[in-house]
């Protein structure tokens, strides 16, 4: 086992003591189900874990039928993997396909809600391989559930495959709430290619977009509340300084823009920081990345005008946040880093900041979704899952406040630290968002929001000093 396999430690999402007890059970009697007629019910479906090693082993790695890809735990017990079907369905087999590191006692467990679960399968005598267990159960949801670890190292998967009858109705992907594509991408395969090595080596495929605050400590927000003016808790908005609760592409497009771009008319919003009750908005211009969230940067497309979504969620527990796929360093300030919430204090005269990523991967039909996210998902080890096959730009918030000392008062108008969460509204010129993404993200280049990289001036640079199409 490499040495590689050791890495931060995360710690496991609480499991409640009546949870708890009602997996206590003993061995089970396995009920032959005939698969024939099954189907592979978890593919590329929504996952989460109890923790997972840094980067490389996310819990969607186990549901993507892809065999180079996998999810690995911390080295402690217990640990679980779960994964969301999307309706209720009858399952009747579970194949596992360890690594290495496998799980010698554990549960197969379904839950309705994901709150209540129900062992199915039980076992102190695992070990690891490929195994396939007849089941015999119901739910939404289904987990693996560890409680001893057949080596010294965590559990690890490299597919988790449920396979059963569906028998609820399976989510729209059409009708109320989503929003269709003028002009949907069809027919793209995913990029598993990994670019070639260059002299000097290409490290960064990134343009900043430096934008300011335009409107701020207005309860409106028109992709949750559309056309509900004050339904929204406070929330501090960046880049298109027309933003309201009844804001379309169209009138993004004709309004300003706080950014130092014109051509970057995109709404930005998060929830208003507030210390002691009173508003602290972010100084000057803050910086949002535009990169590439995929191994083969050569691949990522503009985002189409008119998408949107919402990045993170105001109800996340602070586990959630921690292990969400798009937390990057969560919060920091002064000699503090990977801070899951506000810190209690701050040295004085710092600043406190949070760095939260978005999703990258696209459906390529929907600009919006009646939950404002299935349309968009995070790639797995650096692919897009073929659910959501278009690569477009990864946005990475890097937003500063400058609140510092006794933090206790300090507080979103959301809640806690990681009920942090953040929209994007796109309204790039298109011209603009292509040449800068071709030129700094395809190009493999740090760029700033010129679409200059000074390590690399030879190059030039995609817009000129006041910020446009040349």
């Amino acid at each position: 086992m490499s040495t590689r396999r050791l890495r931060r430690i995360l710690a496991p999402i609480g499991v409640t003591t009546a949870v708890v007890a009602s997996m206590v059970v003993g061995a089970i009697q396995l009920t032959s189900a005939d698969a024939a007629d099954a189907t592979l019910l978890s593919l590329n479906k929504p996952a989460l874990a109890s923790s997972q090693e840094l980067g490389e082993s996310p819990p969607a790695g186990a549901f993507d039928n892809n065999p180079g890809t996998r999810w690995g735990s911390q080295w402690s017990d217990p640990q679980w993997l779960r994964v969301d079907l999307g309706t209720t369905a009858t399952i009747s087999q579970v194949v596992l396909q360890w690594e290495n590191a496998y799980g010698k006692a554990f549960q197969i467990q379904t839950s309705p809600d994901g709150n209540a679960w129900t062992s199915i399968y039980s076992t102190t005598t695992g070990t690891g391989g490929t195994q396939t267990l007849n089941v015999n159960g119901s739910g939404r949801y289904v987990r693996m559930y560890g409680t001893q670890r057949g080596t010294g190292y965590g559990y690890s998967l490299w597919e988790f495959k449920v396979y059963g009858t569906s028998t609820g109705t399976p989510p729209a992907t059409d009708g109320p709430g989503w929003v269709m594509a003028p002009n949907p991408v069809t027919g793209v395969t995913p990029s598993t290619a990994t670019p070639p090595a260059t002299n000097p080596p290409t490290t960064h495929h990134e343009f900043q977009a430096n934008c300011a605050v335009s409107r701020s400590n207005l309860p409106d927000d028109p992709i949750v509340f559309f056309g509900l003016p004050g339904a929204s808790h406070s929330h501090t908005f960046m880049g298109n300084t027309t933003t309201n609760a009844n804001t379309t592409l169209s009138s993004l497009q004709a309004g300003g823009t706080a950014c130092i771009t014109p051509g970057d008319k995109t709404a930005y919003w998060m929830p208003t920081l507030l210390n002691n009750g009173v508003a602290v908005q972010p100084v000057d211009r803050q910086v949002i990345y535009y990169k590439s969230g995929v191994l083969d940067w050569r691949s990522v497309r503009p985002m189409p005008a008119g998408l949107r979504y919402v990045v993170g969620s105001p109800s996340s527990t602070l586990d959630q946040f921690k292990n969400h796929p798009g937390a990057v360093e969560g919060f920091e300030c002064g000699d503090l880093t990977r801070q899951w919430d506000i810190p209690a204090n701050c040295t004085p005269g710092s600043q406190l900041n949070v760095r939260f990523q978005a999703p990258s991967c696209w459906d390529g039909r929907h600009l919006d979704s009646p939950d404002h996210k299935a349309h968009m998902a995070y790639p797995v080890v650096g692919v897009c899952p073929s659910s959501h096959p278009v690569a477009v730009n990864m946005i990475e918030f890097k937003m500063a406040w400058p609140v510092s000392g006794n933090m206790a008062n300090v507080a979103f108008s959301s809640g806690r630290g990681y009920s942090f969460h953040y929209d994007v509204y796109n309204a790039w010129d298109p011209p603009t968002l292509a040449a800068l993404t071709t030129h700094c993200i395809n190009g493999g280049l740090q760029c700033n929001p010129r679409g200059f990289d000074q390590y690399k001036p030879e190059r030039g640079a995609a817009l000129n000093e006041n910020y446009v199409l040349p």
